[in-house]
């Protein structure tokens, strides 16, 4: 199988790592690098909660990992003190050997994300009450404090995150109830394919329609923009998660296509 979702959303991390200044990078210990086949991001000053950035992907992606490359992994999350992070595997690395010496690190499975596809069907026009607009960087501190919040980001990792709508190939969309931001999706664009990502709402707008809307707003955009394919994930489901994310991707076209696993060290006891 050609796992292109692997690739773009590989991709789509690397450039958002990408437009973070020296001074921003510093503040929060980011760093980007390749280890094996695995792009692996570093954010060392956020929270333990923030697996979103922490996170190695791809490991498998071109070459297979080995015992070493996973340790290297490993040690680069530990020289960091990140306590809390995610080693993605790529569908088609082998799960037992790198379990095992993930395993002999400390590091367990986790839950994993599942990934879903769609093609260019036809999608719903949004049916909301809020305003949807592509922003740019001038909205920038009004989307990282939605998204910092939503996924448990920390106040730190708001000036990167404010710097998402200055990326290339990514397109940034917002909800408004006036002029007050209500929620945010974004898109990752590359040739004829699309990775949508980052769908957050305020508290105080749930239930209004905003992530459903924003996520069909972004669909229909990356079709007007020629995308043949796009990608996109949320948790796999488990009893007792309502699963909101993962209805509204269904609803909106999406085919589950295959779970990513994710290792990550124990969560940090409170």
């Amino acid at each position: 199988m050609n796992y292109v979702a692997e690739e773009i959303e590989r991709a789509s991390l690397e450039e958002f790592h990408s437009v973070a200044p020296t001074a921003v990078g510093e503040n929060i210990g980011l760093v980007g690098q390749t280890i094996g086949s695995a792009f692996v991001s570093i954010a060392s000053a956020l929270p333990s909660s923030a697996i979103v950035l922490n996170r190695a992907i791809g490991a498998g992606l071109r070459e297979p990992e080995t015992e070493k490359t996973i340790n290297e992994i490993v040690d680069a999350y530990q020289s960091a003190d990140v306590d809390r992070y995610f080693v993605q595997l790529h569908p088609d690395a082998d799960p037992a050997a790198i379990e095992t010496w993930l395993l002999e690190r400390g590091v367990e499975k986790a839950r994993g994300w599942q990934k879903f596809s769609r093609g260019r069907e036809d999608v719903p026009a949004p049916a909301t009450d809020l305003t949807i607009k592509e922003i740019g960087a001038e909205n920038g501190a009004d989307l990282a404090v939605i998204l910092s919040d939503a996924f448990d980001l920390g106040d730190a990792a708001r000036p990167w995150l404010s710097l998402l709508p200055t990326c290339n190939r990514w397109h940034v969309f917002m909800t408004y109830d006036g002029d007050t931001p209500a929620g945010t999706g974004s898109v990752y664009i590359d040739g004829e394919c699309a990775w949508l990502d980052f769908g957050a709402t305020a508290p105080q707008f749930r239930k209004r329609g905003s992530q459903s809307s924003l996520l069909r707003h972004r669909i229909q955009f990356a079709l007007d923009h020629g995308c043949r394919r796009m990608f996109t994930c949320t948790g796999e489901a488990v009893p007792g998660d309502p699963q909101h994310s993962y209805t509204n991707i269904m609803k909106a076209g999406f085919n589950e296509d295959y779970v990513r696993a994710n290792y990550a060290p124990p969560r940090p006891k409170e």
